[in-house]
């Protein structure tokens, strides 16, 4: 049963964010929009977020007086990333409805448990299996089979705390690697291609996605996002009706990506989960009536939820490390150009992106 909505919160207002990375300095300007004010809360100095918001908190995630202070000056809480101490939440829904919820969260921190709780819907994954000791991951290879994707159940993105498993005899190397963390073997899925479905629903459980664009990585980093994607269209009614399922499951309020690898025959299969605004949707502020930030803020805040009708087709490239630096060339090309403010580029650090909008049409332009 959906609960019934809380007050929204009035323009003028302050949501609360959690983190204050890219994600988070992208959900300010959305709320800004919208006659919001932002209280950014991180643990990092120059965080991202804290130089376009109305208010910041510099502290760690488990300093409580900290924490009850950023309560009291906020009217509602989220989060920009997935990796905030289950005790934080605790001690913040106290205060102030966070959306979305701990549950949600909880569910998606941890792999296993989130491929649990998918299969437990009758959503396809590919096969896995969890580890903790040498026999044990031995015995996962034995279910999943070759070549597998040997995971940390949790605190990894961006291809962080994985290691490919192609030989058995290459499993004793890289099970060293975990250093003892509770891990997950993923038999690894030959896939056509990868895509994903960003999706919001409200407290009244009303669900919009954006159309699923397809995804490009290397290095296990996002580099291109292109809508529309090689879905066909009962792949697509597909993916955002599996997406639906899960949010409903969760009872999420805001914004959610589901990832799936979409098969050589056919068929789909969910990823990951991410209970946020998401990389692959950032094409959405420019080609879309209303973006995923301004989506997700509007959900957080009570609101009803906007269009996600697509205008243009489009073409997001994510710059990686030093590529923004170039940005007086990048600067003079077609294309909106954002950068996100960080102070250090490194190698495999998301800096910005570029997105070109392109006509819409029924086919893939070339990108």
């Amino acid at each position: 049963m959906t609960a019934a909505p809380r007050d929204p919160v009035a323009p003028g207002g302050t949501i609360g964010i959690l983190g204050g990375g890219q994600l988070g300095r992208m959900l300010v300007l959305a709320a800004a929009r919208l006659g919001l004010k932002a209280h950014v809360y991180s643990d990092t100095r120059d965080a991202p977020a804290f130089d376009v918001a109305a208010a910041r908190t510099c502290a760690s995630y488990d300093h409580r007086e900290s924490l009850l202070a950023f309560a009291q000056g906020v009217d509602a809480i989220t989060f920009e990333f997935e990796n905030i101490p289950s005790a934080t939440l605790v001690t913040l829904a106290r205060q102030r409805p966070i959306r979305p919820g701990a549950a949600a969260l909880a569910v998606t921190q941890d792999r296993l448990t989130e491929k649990d709780f998918l299969t437990g819907l009758g959503i396809a994954t590919t096969a896995y299996a969890a580890f903790g000791t040498l026999e044990e991951a031995r015995e996962a290879i034995a279910r999943t089979g070759l070549p597998a994707i040997a995971k940390t159940r949790k605190f990894g993105y961006d291809g962080k705390g994985q290691w490919t498993i192609t030989h058995a005899n290459d499993l004793e190397a890289e099970f060293s690697c975990l250093s003892g963390a509770p891990a997950i073997m993923e038999r690894r899925v030959n896939f056509a291609f990868e895509c994903s479905v960003i999706a919001a629903r409200n407290d009244g459980g009303d669900f919009v996605a954006y159309d699923p664009p397809e995804n490009i990585h290397g290095d296990h980093i996002l580099r291109r996002a292109i809508v529309p994607s090689p879905l066909n269209k009962d792949q697509a009614e597909k993916a955002i009706a599996i997406t639906g399922r899960i949010a409903e499951a969760l009872h999420y309020v805001g914004v959610l990506a589901v990832e799936f690898f979409a098969t050589r025959d056919g068929h789909l299969l969910v990823n990951e989960i991410a209970p946020r605004v998401h990389n692959s949707g950032h094409w959405t502020l420019e080609a879309c009536v209303v973006s995923q930030f301004e989506q997700h803020i509007r959900a957080v805040a009570g609101w009803p939820l906007g269009d996600t009708a697509r205008h243009s087709n489009a073409v997001m490239d994510n710059l990686i490390g030093d590529e923004a630096e170039c940005w007086q060339k990048l600067a003079g090309q077609p294309g909106a150009l954002h950068l996100y403010g960080k102070r250090e580029s490194r190698p495999g650090r998301k800096m910005g992106h570029i997105t070109r909008l392109l006509p819409l049409t029924g086919e893939r332009d070339s990108a």
